[in-house]
């Protein structure tokens, strides 16, 4: 993980991540509340995950990565509320070949947890933008 500020919300994205590489799905869904909203453009169109179980259903889909790395290239925080906006250089391996890509994501957090999480597709692995 390369420019992630010392902050709470980079000791939770460091987690974050750390979890995504263990692919420890569930330690993963404690850092959403149980209501939690995802909304993700990986695919080409919008997927919107709403509560624990059906945030679990995008979260097997770390299941397939290795050698995940981030670097960030934009950060913005706030305290009150407390949300993060964040743009990510992703390399990593899936089924044995590497990926580029580029990740916009941001939080709205609750009592500590992400209670709304936009987990956008800037740049596909094919190049094309989102």
């Amino acid at each position: 993980m390369k420019n992630v500020p010392n902050s709470s919300l980079g000791n939770l994205y460091r987690e974050h991540i750390q979890l995504i590489l263990d692919k420890n799905i569930e330690a993963l869904l404690d850092q959403y509340t149980d209501d939690a909203l995802l909304i993700s453009s990986f695919t080409k169109e919008p997927i919107i995950y709403k509560g624990r179980e059906r945030i679990k259903e995008h979260m097997q889909g770390i299941l397939g990565i290795d050698n995940l790395e981030t670097d960030i290239v934009f950060w913005a925080e706030t305290e009150n509320p407390t949300t993060l906006m964040i743009t990510e250089q992703i390399t990593m391996t899936i089924n044995g070949e590497k990926s580029e890509m580029r990740f916009a994501d941001s939080w709205v957090l609750r009592e500590g947890k992400i209670a709304i999480h936009f987990a956008g597709m800037v740049q596909h692995p094919d190049g094309s933008l989102a």
